[in-house]
């Protein structure tokens, strides 16, 4: 199904934007390298835009009060959930840190059904399982540092963030233009990323003009994290408004191998057996949840 493939092309997508960031945040520092995400990628989702709606001539978006808040929860919440994570990859480290993100699998199924969404057994069972995982991989070591468990807990703050950000998005979608879905997505990937540079950029203009500084002169590394970003944004929203956000998040943990070879071969990170073991319970986990 094309959800799949777009959730699939969304992972390694995404998986090259985090290090992109993380590459960032010792200059710019979290909220810094957050912005880079939505300034440095509004301008390539604006070209996707444009390409899109060309193709689709037909469209006819309804645009509403109910869609702009959707649009809005949804922008905020990704904000803080991008903040979150790259805090957590530094405390915690790239991979653990990118399998933590993935608790927004439980949060995204449960939140999915109090906004009407239905799964089958299998998928609550895969959900089931990926927690279970979850909490092993988080369950604190003999002599684990505070740095350490803030990270865990940055991490699981992070996936319950992109939970409510995947359902506002969905629901955005689904209310602009239900009929032409890769048009309502891109549609909403510009206009939220437009709302999170707008007002990221205005809180750290009167908060910290420094961090816009060193947002400005990393530029060259920006626009690889803005286009990643952007690209995979479209991916996901894409597939977010052709199925419920419990089985997108679910395919989308094919991104944990990619981030564990990213963060041994970029970062010289490591895995121990009970991380391994974690991660690979987490992974049959999403995919009974994908295949129910």
């Amino acid at each position: 199904m094309l959800w799949i493939l777009l959730t699939a092309a969304a992972a390694p997508l995404q998986v090259a934007r985090n290090a992109l960031q993380r590459g960032l945040v010792g200059d710019a520092g979290p909220w810094g390298a957050t912005l880079v995400r939505f300034l440095f990628g509004l301008p390539f989702s604006l070209m996707m835009f444009a390409v899109v709606a060309a193709l689709t001539p037909h469209a006819a978006p309804r645009v509403s009060a109910v869609y702009f808040a959707a649009a809005a929860l949804g922008a905020v919440a990704q904000m803080l959930a991008t903040a979150s994570l790259l805090v957590a990859m530094r405390r915690s480290g790239f991979a653990v840190a990118t399998a933590l993100q993935q608790s927004s699998l439980p949060f995204a199924a449960l939140l999915g059904i109090a906004a009407g969404d239905h799964l089958s057994a299998l998928s609550w069972a895969g959900v089931a399982i990926a927690t279970a995982g979850l909490l092993a991989l988080t369950w604190p070591r003999r002599g684990e540092t505070r740095g350490a468990w803030s990270g865990a807990l940055l991490g699981l703050a992070s996936g319950l963030a992109f939970a409510i950000a995947l359902n506002a998005y969905r629901r955005a979608g689904l209310v602009l233009e239900p009929a032409h879905p890769i048009y309502s997505s891109i549609a909403t990937v510009c206009l939220v990323q437009a709302f999170q540079a707008g007002l990221l950029a205005l809180i750290l203009a009167c908060l910290r003009p420094a961090v816009l500084i060193a947002v400005a002169t990393a530029w060259r590394q920006s626009l690889g994290a803005g286009f990643f970003g952007s690209a995979a944004s479209a991916c996901w929203f894409a597939a977010l408004a052709l199925a419920p956000a419990g089985p997108v998040r679910a395919v989308g943990v094919i991104e944990m191998p990619i981030a564990a070879a990213a963060a041994r071969r970029l970062f010289k990170e490591k895995l121990n057996t009970r991380q391994l073991l974690a991660g690979a319970g987490v992974t049959i986990g999403v995919a009974l949840a994908a295949l129910g």
